[in-house]
């Protein structure tokens, strides 16, 4: 090769989807209803989404290293959805996170300060979107988990 990048049927180079994408949100609330929220299926059905015109309709939650999660996330018009699921890795309760959800992985951090809990996902990237629309999404639904906990608390 010419030293060309490696370029996708979408028009983005190879390397752009063996990247991590991290966001984060501090939430003002303790740990323990910040861990609540983020485990509870009751609760993700509440905030797990990255527009009002999305929902949740169901969700399941088996905390534990090789116990399984799922969430089924559509457009409140019934025009589409897709479920999201995958198995917990590590589990260290009101800390850390990690599961892996097809060929990718994600890592959640708990991080309690003095303003309340920094959540931080770290994920790989993927190639169907650009990176910037998967941190726009993945942050909006952060910042929905945020205004869910903090109005419950």
């Amino acid at each position: 090769m010419d030293g060309a990048p490696d370029v996708t049927s979408h028009g983005r180079t190879k390397l752009e989807y063996h990247m991590k994408i991290t966001v984060e949100i501090n939430v003002h609330a303790p740990i323990k209803e910040v861990w609540r929220a983020w485990t509870t299926p009751a609760d993700i059905q509440l905030w797990n989404a990255a527009s009002d015109d999305w929902h949740t309709t169901r969700a399941a939650v088996d905390l534990r290293v090789g116990g399984s999660f799922s969430s089924r996330m559509e457009a409140k018009d019934a025009s589409m959805g897709f479920d999201f699921a995958g198995t917990y890795t590590q589990v260290v309760e009101h800390q850390l996170i990690e599961c892996a959800f097809g060929d990718r992985n994600l890592r959640v951090e708990f991080l309690p300060g003095p303003g309340g809990v920094t959540v931080r996902e770290t994920f790989d990237a993927e190639e169907t979107y650009s990176v910037e629309q998967q941190r726009q999404g993945w942050q909006a639904i952060l910042n929905s988990f945020a205004r869910h906990v903090e109005r419950e608390g």
